[in-house]
């Protein structure tokens, strides 16, 4: 036990004296860090803002199958870098259907289109950091810059808490989202928490309706709702044919699509995941890379 209390001391005053560094700076020091690249992971340990050199995004055009969801996402993120009113979104659906690839690829289109000026900045925050969001929001108002943070794979279990930072956060609190920041987030399910835990509190709650609402109103906080389903085999064989023709693949029709409904049944289901897992193991096997 004496371990755990000293690792845990060390901890803190690791995160005490970050915090301290990060109040000590001068505010246009932290304003001219926040524009010297397009996207940064947030440690919240350490309340840092690490700049990313190169994003792993995909061109919108080639992801397939998802063209509502890409439209509205598309749209509402064009406003938002124009300075326009725009919405937080949540994609949730099916795993292995482009949900964070599309966020991705979505911000670099924004990018590539916007004219000279601050470029919108994307700052990802992880699933286990939700509790640092307020802290990062005040750090990043009145930064004459627009920021997307975007968390992938959202979801909250029975004792887990930090929900009611992130309800908070998106539009609670006496200040607010600030305007310059948008949170588009990804997650399996629609309300971010299992089904077996909203049974629960039905089941045991004195008031049902009650405790479930606090559960699922997180998911009212997001303005959109773009729902992601699986795939059917038209599609899968579109988004495999888009990439081999993107990475110039030597393999023609019907070698290709007999290859991918191959391989789409070893895994036992069709998705964009699975696609480009595809697309990768054919390239290797091409001996092509896929630049």
């Amino acid at each position: 036990m004496p371990k755990d209390f000293a690792r845990i001391e060390a901890l803190l005053e690791r995160i005490a004296a970050a915090l301290e560094g990060a109040r000590a700076r001068p505010q246009d020091e932290v304003e001219s860090e926040l524009h010297d690249a397009d996207a940064f992971v947030w440690e919240a340990e350490g309340a840092l803002l690490t700049p990313v050199a190169k994003v792993s995004a995909l061109p919108l055009m080639l992801l397939k199958g998802i063209d509502n969801a890409r439209d509205i996402l598309l749209q509402n993120t064009r406003r938002f870098a124009a300075g326009l009113p725009a919405n937080n979104a949540l994609l949730w659906g099916a795993r292995g259907m482009g949900k964070s690839s599309l966020i991705k690829a979505v911000h670099a289109d924004v990018n590539h289109g916007t004219p000279p000026g601050p470029r919108l900045a994307l700052i990802e925050i992880h699933r286990e950091d939700i509790g640092g969001l307020p802290l990062l929001l005040r750090r990043l108002r009145g930064i004459d810059r627009r920021f997307l943070l975007f968390c992938d794979d959202l979801s909250f279990d029975r004792e887990d808490t930090s929900y009611k930072s992130l309800k908070a956060a998106l539009e609670g609190g006496i200040e607010g989202r600030p305007p310059n920041v948008l949170f588009y987030a990804t997650s399996n399910r629609r309300h971010m928490m299992p089904r077996e835990m909203v049974e629960n509190e039905r089941s045991t709650a004195i008031n049902p309706s009650e405790a479930v609402e606090e559960k699922v109103s997180l998911s009212d906080r997001f303005g959109l709702w773009l729902g992601f389903h699986h795939c059917g085999q038209d599609e899968y064989l579109a988004m495999v044919a888009a990439y081999a023709e993107y990475f110039k693949l030597p393999l023609k029709h019907p070698e290709l699509s007999e290859r991918a409904l191959a391989w789409a049944a070893g895994r036992g289901g069709r998705s964009g995941r699975v696609a480009w897992q595809f697309i990768q193991d054919l390239a290797g096997d091409l001996g092509k890379k896929l630049v």
